[in-house]
């Protein structure tokens, strides 16, 4: 996911997602693997591993995909040790980038990300560098189509979200972490169904970019750490024109 920038939740990015669900799904199940494996397997008392397995369902992951990951977090079954890492770098332009991996070979994946990062026109830079410019957040959307905004406002307000905001076709909800679950079971006891909930890190500001081949560089960089196997997010500060993306869409 390419952290808060409004290409991320176009119907571009969507076709993306959709054509990467079976990779999306073992990337998913390494990080429920590891929530389980600290925290145990019961989501009532593991909040971590119950807002994955809210993540694994707003992508339509299938139940037994879910349930054979906690399994194996909780020694039912062979698995590998993972190991969680960040890697922080620029991709071109300046634009700042955090990268989250989950692996079981440390040498692999940062010769990986190197390679992707150097062969994109980017750059691996060192730790704290660019952390700084990103915090951890909840992060929701639903569909803004028959919603009331008022009353969905004060439904999450109420639940401890921080904002929201119209994004197109969907509402945009922001929570701190430590509420986020509350306004994932406001809105699920409402009946209101979430395209996508998870914990991300958002930008604290974006690059703009205004130029179509800048913008196709960016999207190339972003999906080629994406590919990565090891590589379970990725976030950058751009936030492409809205005139790009129709172009880019089009092509």
């Amino acid at each position: 996911m390419a952290g808060h920038s409004k290409w991320a939740n176009t119907k571009h990015r969507k076709a993306r997602v959709d054509a990467k669900r079976g990779k999306i799904f073992s990337k998913i199940a390494k990080e429920i693997v590891m929530a389980a494996r600290q925290g145990g397997g019961d989501p009532e008392s593991n909040i971590t591993l119950r807002a994955l397995i809210q993540k694994a369902k707003s992508y339509n992951m299938p139940s037994d995909n879910i349930e054979r990951a906690v399994k194996k977090g909780t020694g039912e079954g062979d698995t590998a040790v993972l190991e969680e890492f960040t890697y922080e770098g620029f991709a071109p332009g300046g634009v700042a980038v955090l990268v989250t991996a989950l692996t079981d070979n440390k040498n692999r994946t940062v010769s990986e990300v190197r390679h992707a990062f150097t062969k994109n026109g980017g750059s691996l830079a060192g730790q704290g560098s660019v952390a700084h410019m990103f915090h951890r957040k909840g992060q929701i959307f639903i569909q803004a189509d028959g919603m009331d905004e008022d009353q969905v406002m004060e439904l999450v307000v109420e639940a401890g979200a921080e904002d929201m905001k119209r994004d197109d076709d969907s509402y945009e909800i922001l929570t701190d972490p430590a509420t986020f679950m509350n306004v994932v079971d406001a809105l699920d006891g409402f009946g209101i169904v979430m395209g996508s909930s998870e914990l991300v890190f958002i930008a604290d500001s974006e690059v703009p970019v205004s130029d179509e081949s800048q913008a196709t560089s960016l999207i190339r960089f972003i999906d080629a750490l994406e590919d990565l196997e090891d590589v379970q997010s990725v976030y950058a500060n751009f936030n492409i024109d809205d005139h790009v993306l129709e172009a880019l869409e089009a092509s």
